[in-house]
């Protein structure tokens, strides 16, 4: 009984011995793959704390809920601006038959109708001039929303002088003259997932 009793001892102290050898394998491996830490190294995500992340989730997620339906006030109004900035840039780009600054203002459909436009004026030899003047008023009609897209419709009040001459330089339609005032109602959209701030031309509808 004393004899198994010292055996059982020892085989305990061999246990402890062992498991510590192992320990000291484990340490050992880890600190040669993962390194040492000298108290030099920078925090991992130092700068992301609980703060930093509370800011950023807002700021997420009011980009969500704007991107979707909210636009407030000052927000409309540098959308009209811009609006205001493409509706002149259209018709003069239009009237010079620049096809390449219309291109990232028109959806591509409208691309389209514009580009046939330019070109049947052109084998019509048909010299197209225009004046802007400016900008009267321009106001939001309306507002929609359908699962892809935003749309914005915008009644323009401008005014312009336009004239129309043939290949013999001969007024056709308008008058150098003249400044019209002109009313148009233009639908701009933007798809819902875009980032970027840039609208389209879409439609351009009669009053």
């Amino acid at each position: 009984m004393y004899i198994y009793q010292i055996m059982s001892n020892n085989f305990g102290y061999l246990d402890i011995i062992l498991l510590a050898m192992i320990a000291g394998f484990i340490i050992l491996r880890l600190r040669n793959i993962l390194g040492r830490k000298t108290g030099h190294e920078e925090k991992a995500y130092s700068e992301f704390t609980e703060k930093r992340f509370g800011q950023f989730k807002k700021v997420s997620e009011n980009k969500v809920k704007k991107s979707l339906t909210e636009f407030d006030k000052n927000e409309k109004k540098q959308f009209l601006k811009g609006a205001e900035i493409a509706y002149e840039t259209i018709l003069t780009s239009f009237s010079k038959g620049d096809k390449e600054s219309l291109k990232s203002l028109l959806t591509e459909k409208m691309q389209s109708n514009f580009s046939s436009a330019i070109e049947d004026r052109k084998r019509k030899k048909i010299q197209s001039e225009l004046t802007f003047i400016g900008i009267k008023s321009s106001a939001i009609q309306k507002f929609e929303k359908t699962a892809e897209a935003l749309f914005f419709t915008v009644k323009f009040v401008s005014e312009i002088i336009s004239v129309k001459k043939d290949e013999n330089n001969k007024v056709i339609d308008g008058n150098p003259d003249t400044i019209q005032t002109v009313v148009d109602e233009w639908k701009f959209t933007k798809k819902i997932s875009s980032v970027s701030p840039n609208w389209y031309l879409a439609e351009i509808k009669t009053p």
